[in-house]
């Protein structure tokens, strides 16, 4: 009886355990990288002054990093001093418990400071500073494991506004997209930085974006954008499978492409939109399938719920929509929520306001029609409001340059 009794007891703390971080977030807009969070028993509606604030954790320099979230420990990137990017360590009540310097970040006059939300791997933790570096840290011994500049490593080119993407890691491999003619993709080997291989066949700068993966029947797919196209490469070789040209006037493609049957969604800013691309049956070719300008959006990320696509246009001023991703149809549009970094997660979506509002929505994830259950603005933090945001273990985390502030958004 008394063993019956303590291995129910070790089997319950187990599952206490695997509960307490079930909603990890270890890599940039989620643990898929879609904008999706997969969280449950989540407010909602929010009183008028906005959820309660938990903690303001301050001192993480300027940057617009998202905070990565694994096993209790929060991470994110910053500038301090003059022009040095530092790895934060902060713990579940917002103290930094350590900053790790990695090197030169960027002085952009118009976005100065970090951008690449930390990968967490393990005990490893990856990201590319604006100035084309990308770094591998080992947490455990709190000291750069190896660097890399992919810029000059596969002669490549910076972007206007420097490199802004969150690097992706699959299996053995840390992938990013250097964008030049023998590297548009580069899969470097995580343990050691050295290259594993290169996508070849397109000259084409680097954009804004982070890529990812897809599984389109059975084959499995590395997708992104470059400043002028949407991008196909074989996950497993980096093999050039096809590519979409679409322009935009900046070449600001910054929103990683959304996948659903057979379907590939993209998108772009400033009045250009987007559309779908259908994948042939084996992925090695696509079609356009519709294209859309209602949803333009440039850089605040898109979610794809239950077969709909919600994002924020910036034509005009900005707006909230909603599409149906088999077909394009736009099944509602708002201004009553302008351009901001869209996520998901419990039925709701999230939606940060920026540049300079600062306002937050919470809004039903429905194709019926637009309705908002709450809504409160940033007042903490410094500089633009261009993070996304993290949601992770029934807390909204929110990063503004300096600040990074956590809201209780579980039902109660």
């Amino acid at each position: 009886m008394k063993m019956t009794c303590m291995t129910a007891a070790v089997a319950t703390f187990a599952f206490l355990i695997s509960m307490a971080y079930a909603g990890d977030s270890p890599q940039f807009r989620g643990p898929n990288r879609d904008g999706i969070f997969n969280e449950q028993g989540l407010l909602n509606g929010w009183p008028e002054n906005g959820p309660t604030v938990v903690w303001v954790a301050k001192g993480i320099g300027r940057g617009f990093s998202s905070a990565s979230m694994v096993q209790g420990k929060i991470y994110v990137t910053g500038m301090l001093n003059a022009d040095d990017g530092y790895l934060f360590e902060l713990n579940d009540k917002g103290e930094i418990q350590r900053k790790l310097l990695f090197g030169k970040e960027t002085l952009n006059k118009e976005a100065p400071g970090t951008r690449s939300t930390p990968t967490i791997d393990g005990d490893l933790a990856y990201f590319v500073s604006g100035l084309g570096v990308v770094y591998c840290i080992d947490l455990t011994k709190g000291e750069k494991k190896w660097e890399v500049n992919i810029l000059e490593q596969f002669g490549a080119k910076n972007s206007m506004w420097n490199l802004a993407e969150s690097v992706l890691v699959d299996g053995d491999r840390v992938i990013c997209t250097p964008g030049s003619g023998s590297a548009v993709f580069a899969a470097l080997e995580k343990m050691t930085g050295k290259t594993i291989w290169t996508t070849k066949g397109l000259s084409d700068r680097t954009a804004y974006c982070s890529a990812t993966i897809i599984n389109h029947n059975g084959r499995r797919i590395l997708t992104s954008f470059t400043g002028s196209y949407v991008v196909g490469a074989d996950a497993e070789n980096g093999q050039l499978l096809w590519t979409y040209e679409q322009k935009t006037p900046w070449n600001i493609h910054a929103v990683t492409p959304l996948y659903k049957d057979g379907l590939l969604y993209y998108t772009g800013g400033d009045g250009v939109g987007g559309g779908a691309l259908e994948l042939s049956s084996d992925g090695s070719s696509i079609t356009s399938k519709w294209t859309d300008t209602n949803l333009d959006c440039i850089h605040y990320g898109v979610v794809l719920v239950d077969g709909y696509l919600y994002g924020t246009g910036n034509k005009s001023g900005g707006k909230l929509v909603c599409l149906e991703m088999a077909t394009g149809k736009l099944m509602w549009s708002t201004r009553e929520v302008r351009e901001g970094m869209t996520v998901y997660a419990d039925g709701m979506l999230y939606v940060y306001e920026g540049p300079k509002s600062g306002i937050v929505s919470l809004i039903k994830a429905v194709p019926t029609g637009f309705e908002r259950t709450g809504k409160f603005t940033v007042t903490e933090g410094t500089d633009q409001h261009w993070a996304h945001p993290t949601i992770a273990n029934g807390c909204l985390y929110l990063r503004h340059g300096d600040a990074l502030i956590a809201y209780d958004v579980k039902a109660k």
